[in-house]
């Protein structure tokens, strides 16, 4: 029986200082370590640090470890921090990055990506203060600089350890490849060298361009379609984590529901054996850039059997056998039976609009709002493929600043209150070990040492320092311990009643 699907999302910013020094690191550091002193409840205001003892980003999912062949990892504990809405907010190599708290279902995991960009757009305010007169700090919620650099928006996945990785690789990975025609992001130009502007003058997703294998473990570069990082930060008898690197970083609420639901439902349909109709694609690397380029949808990828399919022709098939699935095994795993409906409804509305005329989902997804914002420039003003202007109306559809930001004025559908969105930048989900994570960032800041995704670190009473482990993801919840928090009472008291 498939295992709950809890999830979240880690997206990487482009970071821009105008009018001033730009180095992406410092300013990285400059806009967290702001927003950090300003919400800090420590006393110190320095904010949580990131614990690192459990990390082990080399271990690979096919049996083996890459330790070896690693650079060397260099964080800091300064740019390192852990947020009361359960989230982790740091500098990855020269990017700011925010990954949300678990969540229990998709809808959960949207609105706490829509927090982590309220947090950027404080983040940026209380960080102006500290640049130069003439300087602003810009924030790109994107995937690509133009200059053949890519940043990712990663996505991750609890899925049982019971289900052979090799199978896991073989079912998602159709999914992966033709899943951009809803939750591409859309994007001016192709970097690939030796490809010209004029051959593709617009693309379906921002990350197409730069997979270059099927599996592997890397992920900035020679990078995959399927990641094989091991590292669950949870049992790892039970479970694993697949690590998503695959997807674009969406403004579209919609493309983001759609992306983890229907992934998320995917993996429960793996997990239960229940995927009765092969599509093993050919050549799945040169397939996710075909799917990238084909605005018409309609050209067919090859696959192993030696049926030729679409992009969207896989798409309705794995919806079918979703629809099937949900009747045969209903949807409990995604959180609830309303909930697993809400993204069947959905996909089938896209799909429906992308077979018929693309422009009708121009409210829902982002490849298709940007490409008429940005042939609607380009006839305006007569202008060429490759011509820079359309390059920064690309560009400007994900700025961080809302009197800038494109996306905001094309007319994008809203699922996400802005109540909701507002609460989680300080208000952790209900409905995992992040609520315990969180709620004990809020009342004892001054006596937690560290924190990481599967444990926390306090100081009690001058005494030894007490590490809490938190293996289970839905334990920690707020139907389990919430009313652990609701008497005043000391830390002390608090762990001998959580009994640890």
């Amino acid at each position: 029986m498939a295992i709950p699907k809890i999830c979240g999302i880690e997206t990487e910013y482009g970071i821009q200082i105008r009018g001033g020094d730009s180095n992406p690191i410092l300013a990285s550091s400059l806009l967290i370590s702001s927003y950090v002193a300003a919400t800090s409840k420590k006393s110190d205001a320095q904010g949580i640090n990131w614990d690192f003892c459990d990390e082990q980003p080399a271990i690979d999912a096919r049996g083996f470890s890459n330790e070896d062949s690693f650079a060397p990892e260099i964080e800091s504990h300064l740019v390192n921090a852990v947020l009361t809405n359960g989230a982790r907010y740091y500098v990855d190599h020269a990017h700011p990055e925010i990954s949300t708290p678990e969540c229990r279902t998709a809808l959960e995991v949207l609105a706490f990506d829509c927090s982590a960009e309220e947090i950027v757009r404080r983040s940026m305010k209380l960080a102006q203060p500290f640049l130069g007169p003439q300087a602003e700090m810009v924030l790109y919620k994107n995937n690509s600089d133009g200059k053949g650099n890519s940043y990712g928006c990663h996505e991750n996945f609890l899925v049982s350890r019971d289900v052979p990785f090799g199978r896991l690789v073989a079912q998602i990975t159709p999914h992966f490849v033709t899943r951009q025609i809803f939750a591409g992001a859309g994007k001016v130009g192709c970097e690939i060298p030796g490809v010209s502007e004029r051959e593709v003058p617009y693309q379906i997703s921002q990350r197409a361009d730069f997979f270059e294998e099927e599996v592997g473990l890397e992920t900035t570069l020679r990078r995959p379609i399927v990641n094989t990082r091991d590292e669950p930060h949870c049992d790892p008898q039970k479970y694993r984590r697949l690590h998503v690197i695959v997807g674009d970083a969406n403004m579209s609420q919609t493309a983001t529901l759609l992306k983890v639901g229907t992934t998320s439902l995917i993996l429960a349909m793996i997990e239960d054996e229940v995927l009765p109709v092969d599509l093993s694609l050919a050549h799945a690397v040169p397939a996710i850039r075909q799917v990238s380029y084909d605005l018409t949808l309609r050209q067919t990828l090859l696959l192993r059997d030696g049926r030729r399919m679409s992009a969207l022709d896989i798409q309705w098939a794995l919806l079918e056998m979703a629809n099937k699935y949900s009747i045969s095994h209903g949807l409990e795993c995604m959180g609830g039976q309303d909930d697993g409906e809400q993204i069947l409804q959905l996909w089938e509305t896209v799909l429906s609009g992308l077979s018929s005329e693309p422009e009708s989902v121009a409210h829902l997804v982002d490849w298709v709002a940007k490409k008429r914002l940005v042939d609607g420039y380009s006839q305006r003003h007569d202008l060429q493929p490759g011509d820079s202007r359309l390059k920064a109306i690309d560009l400007q559809y994900h700025d961080m600043r809302e009197e800038k930001c494109l996306a905001l004025r094309v007319g994008l559908d809203q699922i996400v209150s802005d109540e909701q969105r507002q609460r989680g930048v300080m208000e952790p989900p209900d409905s995992t070990r992040a609520f315990f994570r969180g709620k004990c960032l809020e009342r004892w800041p001054d006596q937690v040492i560290s924190a990481n995704w599967d444990s926390m670190v306090f100081e009690v009473d001058k005494g030894p320092l007490r590490r809490v482990p938190m293996m289970e993801p839905m334990r920690g919840s707020k139907e389990l311990v919430g009313h652990l928090f609701d008497s005043e009472t000391s830390l002390a008291d608090f762990l001998e009643r959580l009994g640890v």
